[in-house]
């Protein structure tokens, strides 16, 4: 155990974006998280389990997992795995001509795990995907037309069915919170230059809760990280997120998962 979360770079400082065969090699890993970036894994074969904060995801392919860069996650893979791994850093997100693709990754980062049936364009797309990303010349314009016909098909076995409603500033409200973490509404509120009134019908929209409810959210699981992950102190984490007082901490800890940080820590196992 450590005092801090293992954080991962699996693209060089040269690259956005990584798009290639899921490595064999990689079967099995330690608890980590991403350095700014957003990883994709499909298997179109392969058994075991993903553990994602704790939570283990059975291997059934064809699926989709999608890792955000705040996430802790480790591969107990137990078959040879077949399958394909998108890797999209932040500044590959910045530069990007079609911004339909960055509403297109905001819906995927909802969700954990997509269950896909079996879909030979699905394949045929991440094929020619990898063949164009070894081109000596890359063309952005062929990249992203194959990003965007690929997350067009894995989104079309979403569970989740409403329409994109959500705003620019709600997706920087997240954005923000993965960023640094603070019980404060109207911090985030003056960073997005929004009013604290704002901010929560902004919430009520994008996420049918307040504000307040969306920062407790990310604390909680950034707590429950710490705890499972790291052999910090319950002063130590109290502190990491912000608050000035241990007991506070575990109150607010107690009142939102209804047991304390140390039975928590105690009754969960890695």
């Amino acid at each position: 155990m450590k005092k801090s979360i293992a954080v991962y770079t699996k693209i060089p400082n040269v690259t956005d974006i990584k798009i290639e065969p899921f490595d064999v090699n990689k079967r099995y890993t330690k608890p980590h998280r991403h350095n700014k970036y957003i990883e994709l894994v499909y298997f179109r074969a392969g058994s075991g389990f993903h553990y994602m904060d704790s939570t283990a995801y059975e291997i059934k392919p064809p699926l989709v997992f999608v890792i955000n860069n705040n996430e802790v996650h480790h591969w107990e893979i137990d078959t040879i795995p077949e399958g394909f791994v998108i890797i999209i850093k932040e500044g590959f997100l910045e530069k990007i001509i079609d911004k339909h693709i960055n509403q297109q990754l905001y819906r995927l980062k909802k969700q954990q795990m997509i269950t896909l049936q079996t879909d030979e364009s699905i394949d045929k797309l991440f094929e020619v995907l990898c063949f164009e990303m070894k081109q000596p010349s890359i063309q952005k314009e062929v990249i992203e037309g194959g990003l965007k016909a690929l997350f067009a098909k894995i989104i079309g076995y979403s569970n989740r069915t409403e329409r994109f409603e959500n705003s620019d500033k709600s997706i920087y409200f997240e954005e923000l919170l993965k960023q640094e973490l603070r019980n404060d509404v109207s911090f985030y509120a003056d960073l997005l230059n929004v009013t604290t009134q704002q901010l929560n019908v902004i919430c009520k929209k994008s996420f049918s809760k307040t504000a307040s409810q969306v920062i407790i959210t990310f604390i909680i699981q950034e707590a429950k990280r710490q705890l499972v992950y790291t052999d910090r102190t319950i002063s130590e984490i109290a502190y990491s997120l912000d608050f000035k007082d241990v007991s506070h901490f575990v109150k607010y800890f107690k009142r939102h998962t209804e047991i304390t940080p140390l039975v928590f820590k105690q009754s969960t196992s890695i």
